[in-house]
């Protein structure tokens, strides 16, 4: 029987160490797991894992964000972050089109969060800063989003309070964060 093959651009829920005839002619995505095979499986449920950590995300976002989408907030996030950054590379962070970065930038402009302000060093880009409005935002659902998390976690036992503890290294580096 032949495993289905996920289109271009998705991933199977789990990886196969091995390889099998049907994947003779397969496109160069999964040839590629065929690369990945001489790592170790990850001794993890992805699928399980993905679920949870959505679930959780979409917990953390059923409170105020001021009026933002999580988009929104995930732009405004980045350059409270990284300070005045230019379009283009903010538009890299967030994994967006420029376009959809413009369109971001300015209703988060238009609501006094951010300031576009030419390069001083090149005139065909622009630097975004964060507003004293648009750090005030931040820490607000900041805060917010923390204390919602924390009596989440008081909900724990203990030995899963420690199992997550010593996870958040590779969760953050996951997440691209650490």
């Amino acid at each position: 029987m032949m495993a289905p093959v996920c289109p271009v651009g998705t991933y199977p829920a789990s990886v196969s160490s091995g390889f099998s005839s049907a994947t003779a002619g397969a496109p160069a995505a999964l040839a590629q797991l065929g690369q990945q095979a001489a790592r170790p499986e990850p001794g993890i449920d992805a699928a399980r894992l993905r679920v949870a950590v959505l679930r959780l995300s979409r917990r953390l976002r059923k409170h105020d964000l001021a009026g933002l989408t999580p988009s929104q907030l995930s732009t405004l996030a980045s350059v409270g972050k990284d300070g005045p950054v230019r379009l283009g590379d903010l538009a890299a962070t967030e994994r967006i089109a420029p376009s959809t970065l413009t369109r971001l930038v300015n209703v988060l402009e238009s609501r006094g969060y951010l300031v576009r302000e030419p390069a001083p060093d090149d005139a065909r880009a622009y630097l975004v800063t964060v507003t004293d409005a648009g750090r005030e935002v931040l820490e607000c659902i900041r805060e917010e989003a923390t204390s919602m998390l924390t009596d989440i976690l008081r909900t724990l036992p203990a030995d899963q309070l420690a199992a997550l503890d010593a996870a958040l290294p590779a969760l953050e580096q996951l997440a691209g964060s650490g």
